[in-house]
């Protein structure tokens, strides 16, 4: 009697296990983030004025990213676009830096954005939240004009 009961358990125990693996998970990094401007590695004249990128989840699996930019001038530039979280290519509107891009999250707290623009490779960025979920560190990796590698990092606060 003891083992039907015992493996009755155990398949409610499974049950229960799949149920929750498929509960939709938020990921810390959705929302609303600005550019700590005062870090931006370039000269202050050079400088956007505001720097914001919205990361929002359509469906599980996808992940759509807005970036708004105000350039020195005051011009608002926008690129936007929405990835599968698999690696697979989706295209990017606004053109700032690509007109496509691969995306993949590791983990709750990272994202992994390959870019590219004109068939040509642009950067690695990889999204890392801290875990206070009140700050974000951009890491942007790609070749610089001597064809070394090149890293930059910026700094983001969460606005929303």
């Amino acid at each position: 009697m003891k083992k039907p009961i015992g493996i009755a358990l155990a398949s409610l125990l499974l049950v229960a296990a799949h149920a929750r693996s498929e509960e939709p998970f938020v990921s810390p990094l959705l929302g609303t983030w600005a550019v700590d401007i005062s870090r931006l590695p370039v000269p202050p004249e050079a400088r956007p004025k505001r720097v914001t990128i919205i990361f929002s989840q359509v469906t599980p699996g996808q992940l759509t990213t807005r970036v708004e930019v105000v350039d020195p001038t005051g011009a608002l530039l926008v690129a936007e676009g929405t990835n599968e979280l698999n690696g697979t290519i989706a295209p990017v509107s606004g053109n700032l830096e690509a007109d496509t891009s691969a995306a993949t999250m590791p983990a709750p707290t990272v994202l992994v954005m390959q870019l590219a623009r004109a068939n040509v490779p642009g950067s690695t960025r990889i999204y890392t939240v801290e875990p206070d979920g009140k700050s974000m560190v951009e890491t942007a990796a790609n070749f610089g004009a001597n064809g070394q590698p090149a890293m930059r990092f910026n700094y983001f606060r969460r606005v929303e």
